[in-house]
């Protein structure tokens, strides 16, 4: 409850040195680092403010001119070049994971790091997404979508991303991952603002000629697909921001594009169980901040005797990075024991626990001991094969 911790001193904080500061770059002063330490990037803001103030967006500004005064620290720039060591580890996947899932060596790396020690790691898969779906044989269907393999999904969740594949071929779409880069994401959390630009551009002018309403890009990450809705329309070149906003309209939660094919009829209850299952549902902060719960909430419930509740959660704590942080490991744990620990403890092992965030999952499987499932897991087992 103190001041300086709220989203009004954030706002109020940069409205004073970026009006009253007498340095070349007024972004440089340590008292608007401090207070945007503990802003979890969660655009809890941007929804809930009338004005749709996003104090994320604006962290991640201020992190890059801050860093063109004084430099980044080597874990800032670890966790900004998150998917370059996930590629590496992917190609040692035994040995980069038996690191990490040893005690003694992942105690070390996060001794190293400055990552909190009760915090486990992410693993890699050996086979990424990508390289599994080249290996699969193609079957025209009526209906082409594209898969966004973002970084998480494509080195650490690649089981996830293989779902989704399925799960829409038995639907009866095609789908195909076009040549695109990262998302960015992990440049954005930790404020590499300049490096995101050139990651936006690029995934633009990939995927330009090739998105429209009839083929829609996918994603399964809720903070990688929707990068494309929001920060890259301000981060492109002003000749690819037609493009973008484009693009933007039908870059689209893998749930948003079932519902409305199921909304359009060309998904039909009887292509799923009967059988009677409970699901309780956390929303990744980014899909709260675009009204997406709901949605994935009705794409749940769609099999005829399936039932879903929403966790009223907000933030699970981890926020990309902030979890894993040494000195943030602590607020991150209390910001989930606020709801959503306290309610997946709760629930019987007969209900499964849904979320579509990496992080969420991995912060309810450490502080709740609980596997929780993405949707399209739940949905492709729902599916009557």
């Amino acid at each position: 409850r103190d001041e300086k911790d709220t989203t009004r001193a954030r706002a109020n904080m940069l409205r004073q040195f970026l009006t009253n500061s007498t340095k070349r770059n007024r972004f440089d002063h340590e008292e608007i680092k401090e207070v945007m330490d503990l802003c979890l990037s969660c655009k809890g803001c941007k929804t809930e403010c009338p004005s749709s103030v996003d104090v994320a967006k604006m962290k991640a500004e201020f992190l890059q001119h801050y860093y063109d005064e004084h430099g980044a620290g080597f874990r800032t720039k670890l966790i900004a070049n998150f998917t370059d060591s996930q590629k590496l580890g992917s190609l040692v996947a035994p040995l980069y994971n038996f690191v990490v899932k040893n005690d003694f060596l992942s105690g070390l790396v996060k001794k190293t790091v400055g990552f909190a020690p009760k915090r486990s790691l992410p693993t890699v898969n050996g086979t990424t997404l990508s390289q599994w779906v080249k290996r699969q044989k193609i079957v025209p269907q009526k209906r082409r979508v594209y898969l966004f393999s973002d970084e998480f999904t494509e080195y650490n969740d690649a089981e996830i991303g293989i779902t989704a594949y399925k799960l829409l071929t038995a639907l009866g779409y095609e789908v195909i991952i076009p040549k695109h880069v990262q998302s960015g994401r992990t440049f954005l959390s930790k404020g590499f603002v300049k490096e995101a630009k050139k990651i936006a551009n690029q995934n633009i002018n990939f995927l330009k000629d090739l998105i429209t309403d009839d083929m829609p890009l996918l994603g399964i990450e809720p903070s990688g697909i929707i990068t494309f809705r929001d920060e890259y329309l301000s981060l492109v070149d002003e000749n690819l921001r037609a493009d973008a906003h484009r693009i933007a309209k039908n870059a689209l939660m893998i749930d948003e594009f079932l519902l409305a094919e199921i909304e359009a009829g060309r998904i039909c209850q009887e292509q799923f169980t009967a059988v009677d299952r409970k699901i309780k549902l956390h929303g990744h902060c980014y899909q709260k901040a675009f009204h997406l719960v709901g949605v994935t909430q009705q794409v749940l419930s769609f099999p005829s005797n399936y039932a879903v509740e929403v966790i009223p959660s907000g933030c699970c704590g981890m926020a990309g990075s902030f979890g894993y942080e040494a000195e943030h490991y602590d607020v991150s744990m209390k910001v989930a024991e606020l709801v959503l620990l306290p309610a997946v403890r709760e629930t019987d092992t007969a209900t499964l626990i849904a979320a579509a965030g990496t992080s969420c999952r991995h912060q309810i499987k450490d502080g709740a001991g609980r596997k929780s499932f993405h949707p399209v897991e739940i949905l492709y087992e729902a599916l009557l094969k």
